[in-house]
């Protein structure tokens, strides 16, 4: 049962085990939903997948499964012509009702309806007489005669419907390849957390209450802890201005996701390397300077180091002294830059250009060469290869 289906979520690249399909089988033969393609979809990806950034690929997969199936009415059961009469009753428009008055009445159309039930062997999609979809019928579900009758589905669907929620495709932002944006920027950063309690005790231990409650002969024993924070440290250097203003709103969006993620961040900005200053404000970046050195100083190695630019500049600017096209810099930046790294053992590099034009960049190769290859692209996949670097 289902096992094509399993196959095709496989052959997507979608990381479902064996054990995770029995659970749906489970579930089905459980019958915890109904007999609706839409509770099955959910009930599916809630089974077989276990990351958010696997929903696009589950959707697009499922969508070619499933293509073409629609929830018409169940031809092969033998339903009393009462109930449908009561249903149609129930469930038709003022409007729809005025139709079946154009089409002889009531009785005449269910001598129609039984004459197709009688004669249809099987689901058809188009075409003018049986009962389908997208098809001429005076019955069916999504079709375009101007005097049907819907048959199955409901008044969202045909051609009058929203997208299926899988057609709809509205978690391709999730996808490992796209560029990203600050709802999945902030999912992708929840891999670099380390949670503490931190503060007043305001949150309900349950687990302590339920312990002492009954250690206290059932006389309610209320036990309160402090909140969790995520407790990591975050140093923020990035490059502004430039290059980098092709790539302005991501960069924003990334800085916001960060800021909303972690408690303890911190920033600076360069311009395309670091060299012996950097700046908290970039309109005074020439009055307001801060010293590398002081920034290694201040920060104790437990931060994680995060540079954001596109290291794209003449290899010149970080191989020499004097390479920086705002001042004369005594020391080379790719100086700086290792000794950053070596102060702060758990550092990446979020490199915002397309991967793909890495090799056409000679300061890339250089950036990357002095940093151990720990620059990522500015993708989800990227980001999360990023934070596994940091987090270990």
């Amino acid at each position: 049962m289902l096992i094509d289906f399993f196959y095709t979520l496989r052959a997507a690249k979608l990381p479902v085990s064996v054990k995770e399909y029995l659970t749906l089988l489970e579930a089905l033969k459980a019958n915890v939903i109904a007999p609706s393609l839409d509770e099955f979809y959910y009930l599916s990806r809630m089974t077989l997948v276990k990351d958010e950034q696997y929903f696009d690929k589950f959707d697009q997969a499922f969508g070619e499964y499933f293509k073409g199936i629609e929830q018409t009415a169940a031809l092969a059961l033998d339903l009393p012509d009462d109930w449908l009469v009561n249903k149609m009753k129930r469930d038709l428009t003022p409007a729809e009702k005025a139709q079946i008055e154009a089409l002889g009445g009531l009785d005449k159309l269910m001598e129609r309806l039984k004459q197709v039930f009688d004669e249809q062997q099987g689901r058809h999609e188009g075409g003018g007489k049986w009962i389908g979809t997208g098809g001429t019928s005076p019955f069916g579900n999504g079709g375009y005669n101007p005097e049907g009758i819907r048959i199955g589905g409901d008044d969202a669907a045909g051609n009058r419907s929203a997208v299926k929620v899988w057609d709809a495709r509205a978690y391709r932002d999730y996808d490992d390849q796209v560029e990203i944006g600050t709802r999945n920027i902030k999912v992708a950063l929840r891999r670099l957390r380390r949670f503490a309690r931190e503060g007043a005790a305001e949150e309900l231990d349950l687990p302590d209450t339920i312990r002492s409650t009954a250690a206290n002969a059932g006389w309610l024993d209320l036990k309160m802890v402090p909140e969790r924070h995520n407790n990591v440290k975050v140093l923020m250097l990035l490059d502004v201005g430039g290059s980098m203003d092709d790539h302005i709103k991501r960069t924003e969006e990334l800085f916001s996701a960060a800021k909303a993620e972690f408690k303890h961040l911190e920033f600076y900005y360069f311009h395309n390397c670091v060299y012996d200053f950097l700046w908290k404000n970039n309109r005074r970046r020439h009055t307001e300077r801060t010293s590398t050195w002081d920034v290694l100083h201040k920060f104790t190695t437990d931060y994680k180091l995060i540079f954001v630019g596109d290291a794209t500049m003449s290899p010149y600017e970080v191989l020499q002294p004097g390479g920086s096209v705002e001042y004369n810099n005594h020391e080379a930046g790719a100086i700086w830059l290792r000794r950053l790294a070596d102060h702060f053992p758990h550092f990446a590099w979020l490199n915002p250009e397309p991967e793909g034009l890495w090799e056409y960049r000679q300061s890339v190769s250089v950036i990357r060469e002095v940093l151990s290859h720990r620059m990522y692209p500015l993708t989800l996949a990227g980001l999360e290869a990023a934070m596994r670097v940091l987090s270990k």
